[in-house]
């Protein structure tokens, strides 16, 4: 099976924004075994964080993030890849790993429905959460008209 890029795209993200605790719990409770080589061991280093003022302007570096990346290859040949901020590796490759298996067509619908769906959920729930944090403690400023200005 090949996913289009979108949808590889999607829950890659899915899974990188994902809370390790939960993952690890998620796919073990789906009691999916397979066997696989490590291709690239799950290894650790720094990304530079590029931004642009207002989304709009010339981009500057705002700074550095740890990343961890790995890849495994499942016995069939099917390879899976990931890069998570952080330097959690076990998570990395637990990662890698989901994606080789997402690309399988045995296990994309389950894992989709099962594993994917409810993660992404979870982090939207997160991202309102935040959201509606943030937007309680918003300062709106406003300019008044002052007499020597009227």
């Amino acid at each position: 099976m090949h996913a289009d890029t979108a949808t590889r795209q999607h829950w890659m993200s899915v899974l990188a924004h994902s809370q390790p605790a939960e993952l690890a719990a998620r796919l073990n409770a789906l009691n999916i075994t397979a066997d696989y080589e490590v291709i690239r061991t799950a290894e650790t280093g720094l990304v530079q964080i590029q931004a642009r003022m207002g989304g709009t302007g010339e981009r500057f570096f705002a700074g550095d993030a740890t990343l961890t990346r790995a890849a495994v290859r499942l016995t069939d040949g099917t390879l899976g890849y990931s890069w998570v901020l952080g330097r959690d590796k076990q998570h990395t490759e637990r990662c890698a790993l989901i994606d080789a298996l997402m690309q399988q067509s045995r296990h994309f619908q389950n894992l989709s429905e099962t594993l994917i769906a409810p993660l992404d959920a979870d982090r939207m729930a997160r991202i309102a959460a935040r959201q509606a944090e943030v937007n309680a403690s918003r300062v709106d400023f406003f300019t008044m008209v002052r007499g020597d200005n009227a």
